[in-house]
């Protein structure tokens, strides 16, 4: 395959597994106040199951883009010496992190934890539009 082909194919899939990751990184927090503030075990239990199978799906979407990212980097030399770059590695590894918390908080919300006051979750809630904006102005833009 040529270069300029596979780094075509490459950015697209890039792109897509970006957005199935991000889906669930905006969904999946909003699913923890939900839970979080359910009054019955049901409830309870199907917003655990709900949460697990989105983890997956955007664990999957999270390491498509990472695969792919890596290709990306693979194909166009130097990249990794740009600050722009550099920067978005960054939020990346914060990315990461935050979905690394998502799965923290499936955890001991399944342990039991309740509350009525869910200020917590709800700027949990808004912490990946931060990684969005920043990471789409850095790869759009490139100002640095």
């Amino acid at each position: 395959m040529q270069i300029a082909s596979l780094y075509l194919w490459s950015k697209t899939f890039h792109l897509i597994f970006m957005v199935t990751w991000f889906a669930g990184l905006f969904y999946l927090p909003r699913l923890f106040i939900y839970h979080a503030e359910a009054d019955d075990q049901l409830s309870r239990d199907r917003f655990h199951i709900m949460e697990k199978r989105l983890f997956i799906i955007m664990t999957i979407g999270a390491v498509l883009t990472i695969i792919f990212g890596l290709i990306l980097i693979y194909v166009i030399a130097g990249i990794e010496r740009q600050v722009w770059f550099q920067m978005k590695f960054i939020l990346i590894i914060g990315l990461i992190f935050f979905h690394l918390k998502c799965w923290y908080w499936i955890k001991k919300l399944h342990d039991g934890f309740i509350t009525k006051n869910t200020n917590k979750l709800r700027l949990f809630n808004e912490i990946p539009v931060f990684f969005l904006i920043s990471i789409v102005i850095l790869a759009i833009l490139k100002p640095f």
